[in-house]
């Protein structure tokens, strides 16, 4: 149990609705009547944020949210199954948990899982992944106004912009937090 008074934005708090994580926190001391405390809270099962008051100093419970290094191996009915890196245990993470993310995912690569109770509920992608251009259309002569961009298809099936330069068979670094082209990797 923790303090309402000691909750911290990305907390995750472990309330009888689910698992909570804090997004925004106000302590709010009217001119009248008792503090209270004004809570952002995201649903880390369906990811809904919603807004919850607690009085100043209630107790609530707090979760325990461990983070695990894990190797993705590949993706099958089920989901994605990873291997932890220790214990060389398999886990598979449902495609909802992974959302978005999926079309970074490359065999081998390493990512890290955060649990709760022994189950997955959120995956964190590195910063960046370098990954093999499939398709790219030709560039053609003429084509060289500066910061042109155009569709490239990735290994994973993923579409970004890329630069006129790029072709089939380079290798490029992708952000994945915002899915934009870096750079191109020799």
């Amino acid at each position: 149990m923790i303090s309402t008074n000691d909750v911290k934005p990305g907390m995750a708090l472990d309330l009888p609705d689910g698992l909570f994580q804090v997004v925004d926190y106000q302590h709010v001391k009217p001119g009248k009547g008792k503090a209270f405390v004004r809570m952002k809270l995201k649903s880390l099962d369906s990811g809904a944020v919603l807004d919850r008051t607690f009085r100043a100093d209630e107790n609530v419970p707090r979760a325990v949210i461990n983070r695990a290094d894990y190797q993705y191996l590949y993706k099958d009915d089920m989901g994605f199954v990873c291997m932890n890196l220790e214990t060389y245990e398999q886990m598979s993470v449902a495609a909802e948990l992974v959302g978005d993310s999926a079309g970074y995912l490359i065999e081998g690569m390493s990512v890290q899982l955060h649990l709760h109770h022994g189950s997955p509920i959120g995956v964190e992608m590195p910063a960046s992944v370098e990954l093999e251009v499939t398709y790219a259309e030709p560039a053609v002569k003429g084509d060289r106004v500066s910061g042109a961009t155009k569709p490239v298809t990735l290994a994973t099936g993923l579409v970004i912009q890329a630069p006129l330069f790029i072709e089939n068979g380079d290798r490029v670094k992708v952000d994945t937090r915002t899915g934009n082209y870096i750079t191109r990797v020799s």
